[in-house]
């Protein structure tokens, strides 16, 4: 077996690594009970920006306190998120039923003709399956027993996946009259000559993979603040910034929930608890470390 390099640390250890690196600690048992139910590696993420790998030194004045009070902010700010996340799956879980009810047939979505690419459509059936059969909810065993096996169109969707979701829409077929069309009406967004217009598959598709990745983070207790999100939203024009980030930041994704929002009422409830959030840890983070621009505020509104 490989002999890992780095030798374990205990609690002290940790404590011992963090003074030496010049981090300032204001009560070593303070600092054991946040290392023993946090953890060394989880803080590190949140002290980083302020650790000079050359030097092996944190920068002077850095304290304990102030990466607790960091860790805290990216908490309360993870559970934000996460609620308006899961609102967001609710409504599209309920208009993807409404839009692909114009078919008339209970099991649409084992139906092939209504998708673009039929490898996806089978790859997406297959995850669909397994998602199916590790359900216990009452109403897939009232199918299980009642209709010889067969999932309807309104069940299948509860238990699916967010991420199954997000490429089940990604697969649809578009037109006028497509299941595709109907679940766009209820996202249509202004553009800045003033039109009303739905918003293209390739565009939606990117804002709810790019929230379902964001679910997944906050699902997931990690870490939010200063980090790169791997995917790329399409953000229109208006909520572009310059210079145009490197890397994709909670605003890009921010943005991606703004325009498949369920309801504009919850978007201000959301906008409400970020403000009141940023104002309550106000000192203790950078915006740029997001990358929200300073004009933040004028971009939540809708």
């Amino acid at each position: 077996m490989h002999q890992y390099p780095k030798r374990i640390l205990s609690i002290q250890d940790q404590i011992s690594t963090y003074k030496n690196a010049g981090m300032i600690i204001p009560s070593d048992s303070e600092a054991e009970m946040v290392l023993t139910s946090i953890g060394y590696y989880r803080l590190r993420g949140y002290s980083s920006h302020l650790y000079n790998n050359c030097t092996k030194q944190y920068q002077p004045g850095t304290s304990l306190t102030d990466i607790l009070t960091l860790y805290r902010f990216d908490t309360e700010l993870s559970h934000i998120l996460f609620s308006m996340t899961c609102s967001i799956e609710v409504a599209l879980r309920a208009r993807l039923i409404e839009a692909l009810l114009i078919h008339n047939d209970a099991l649409i979505l084992f139906d092939s003709t209504v998708f673009d690419d039929k490898k996806r459509f089978w790859q997406n059936i297959g995850t669909l399956s397994s998602e199916v059969s590790r359900s216990n909810d009452v109403f897939i065993k009232h199918n299980f027993r009642n209709h010889e096996g067969e999932i309807p169109l309104w069940a299948a969707v509860e238990v699916m996946s967010f991420g199954t979701l997000s490429k089940m829409i990604k697969n649809l077929k578009t037109g006028s009259q497509s299941a595709y069309s109907i679940l766009a009406n209820h996202y249509k967004y202004t553009t800045q000559n003033g039109n009303s217009v739905k918003p293209s598959k390739d565009y939606m598709s990117s804002w709810i993979q790019a929230v379902s990745i964001l679910r997944n983070i906050c699902a997931h207790n990690s870490r939010i603040y200063n980090r790169s999100i791997s995917t790329t939203p399409t953000i229109l024009n208006a909520d572009r910034v310059t210079p145009v980030p490197r890397f994709t930041g909670l605003y890009q994704i921010i943005m991606a929930m703004k325009y498949i929002r369920p309801t504009d009422a919850i978007w201000n409830e959301f906008k409400n608890d970020i403000e009141n959030l940023f104002q309550k840890y106000q000192g203790c983070f950078d915006l740029n470390r997001m990358n929200f621009p300073p004009d933040w505020r004028n971009h939540f509104i809708i």
